[in-house]
């Protein structure tokens, strides 16, 4: 990638010829721990966290859940492109973690829009069973989790979008804080303690 591609300078800040990261976006699917290891990898390189999901709801004036039950999913992907646009321009000032919704990285024009910004993006993994678990154990009601059965069904839709992050680190019984230091060895930041 050149310095002349439109975004880059969102992403990364050139010195002597060496290109900093200035952002890094967590996806995958519901459950991976984005926003979790999101917090952490923040944490660990003193730099802010922010979901994705928390900026809709801030701007909407309503939860997730609520665009989706009130609106449709068609409304809350057009609020989640907006906000996700919103997000990469401020990107210029400030590095930041940044977490999307499980299926914000499977819509096309947020696909694309990423890969222009040249921000690294890293897949979190685990398998499906794992996630689900993870999900049951949460607690959390989330618009798109349903049964088991539509929680896999949904899962296999997405996960070939989400391997196509240049960076993928399995979740599978890591704690939370190795996963965020792992990000944090392959995209060569480092912790801040």
């Amino acid at each position: 990638m050149h310095d002349s591609e439109p975004g880059l300078q969102n992403a990364a800040a050139s010195r002597d010829g060496v290109k900093t990261i200035r952002a890094a976006v967590l996806v995958g699917f519901m459950g991976a721990g984005k926003s979790t290891v999101g917090r952490e990898l923040g944490r660990q390189l003193s730099w802010p966290f922010e979901d994705l999901d928390d900026r809709i709801e801030s701007q909407e004036g309503r939860s997730v859940e609520q665009i989706f039950r009130e609106s449709g999913e068609a409304a809350f992907r057009v609020a989640e492109h907006r906000a996700l646009q919103q997000l990469i321009s401020g990107l210029k000032s400030e590095p930041r973690i940044v977490a999307l919704g499980g299926g914000a990285f499977v819509q096309a024009d947020n696909a694309a829009l990423l890969e222009s910004s040249g921000i690294p993006i890293v897949f979190l993994n685990a398998s499906p069973e794992e996630l689900f678990r993870r999900c049951e154990e949460q607690g959390t009601n989330r618009p798109l989790q349903r049964d088991r059965a539509e929680f896999l069904k949904l899962y296999e839709a997405r996960h070939p979008h989400y391997r196509k992050a240049k960076f993928q680190v399995d979740t599978t019984g890591k704690d939370v804080s190795t996963v965020a230091a792992e990000i944090g060895r392959l995209l060569g930041l480092t912790a801040k303690f």
